[in-house]
């Protein structure tokens, strides 16, 4: 049966804690750096557009909505930006809005982690709606064969995060480099704080890699203690 295991804390306890301060992080980061306006007035959705057309990546920009939703969609080559990016005329506006165009130039150039990442997605679809469900079932009904496919199925979710690390890096790599060549951010201190909210960023998706690694451990390590005891 199923019940509350204070080791599932010590597994995972200290990702979720790693992935609260990454929120938390990025939140404070991406406000500070709101307030803080940019010399060439650009705003996020102007820069996105100079720096995709600057990587030869042919995209269309729209808005979406909620705080920091923004995202590219490969399929079509859409990208969307939040109002905040969109509108904004700061250091943080920009470094969001060339990230993301940064994701447009990887599926311009066949960056292979992004071709990796979008062909996962289907699988970590299912794998992320079904693996409680299945896990369950299989401790509910003394079947274990069934419980580990419900652990495989969250590991695709894992491989998912992983493939995603280099991705995302790669495209902040690209957003400074292509920020700074064509001049948009154009001094020391704008270049410190585009760095600042993009690695900020970046630590919410190694937050959040290291707890699924530490949950998917904690589930195997259930399983197999279980089965020790059969």
């Amino acid at each position: 049966m199923l019940h509350f295991d204070p080791k599932y804390f010590l597994f995972v306890g200290p990702g979720l804690l790693f992935g609260a301060w990454a929120s938390w992080k990025v939140k404070s980061t991406f406000h500070r750096f709101a307030k803080v306006p940019v010399a060439s007035g650009m705003t996020g959705a102007q820069a996105a557009a100079a720096v995709a057309r600057e990587g030869g990546a042919e995209v269309t920009i729209e808005r979406a909505q909620g705080f920091l939703s923004d995202h590219y969609d490969p399929r079509g080559k859409v990208l969307r930006l939040s109002n905040d990016v969109y509108d904004g005329r700061s250091i943080s506006a920009i470094a969001v809005a060339a990230h993301e165009a940064g994701h447009a130039i990887q599926d311009k150039k066949a960056y292979p982690w992004l071709g990796i990442r979008s062909s996962l997605v289907p699988a970590t679809m299912i794998g992320s709606s079904l693996w409680i469900w299945v896990f369950m079932a299989g401790i509910l009904m003394q079947w274990f064969a069934l419980a580990w496919v419900g652990v495989l199925l969250f590991g695709v979710v894992v491989l998912f995060q992983l493939v995603t690390l280099p991705t995302e890096f790669d495209a902040s790599n690209r957003a400074r480099a292509v920020l700074a060549s064509t001049g948009i951010v154009s001094n020391e201190e704008e270049a410190r704080g585009v760095s600042q909210v993009l690695n900020a960023a970046a630590m919410t998706y190694v937050a959040g890699l290291v707890t699924s690694i530490l949950t998917l451990l904690y589930y195997a390590s259930m399983l197999t203690n279980r089965g020790g005891r059969e």
